[in-house]
């Protein structure tokens, strides 16, 4: 069956269609799928992962046409960040 796997840094976004046995796991993509060579920072036991943007476990089985994402951690919090980005536009005055 087939299924994706995206990741996104900054400066990269990579988004790969592979295909898998049935009985697969969202781990076993992940690893079947390359990208873990490709940013060898990335460890699954403290990256969090999905399915169509809901939060999934590694154990987890896949469907056709999943699309798994893993997720990096914030570093900035949404709530601050507009108020910085206001605070900064204010000191060009």
């Amino acid at each position: 069956m087939q299924v994706s796997v995206a990741y996104s840094e900054p400066a990269q976004q990579i988004w790969l269609r592979i295909e898998v046995p049935e009985d697969s796991t969202v781990e076993q993509a992940i690893i079947k799928s390359g990208i873990l060579r490709q940013f060898p920072h990335l460890d699954l036991t403290e990256q969090k992962v999905g399915i169509f943007g809901k939060l999934a476990r590694l154990d987890a089985a896949l469907q056709a046409g999943d699309r798994i994402e893993i997720y990096r951690n914030i570093t900035a919090d949404p709530k601050t960040t507009p108020r910085r980005r206001m605070a900064e536009d204010d000191d060009d005055d």
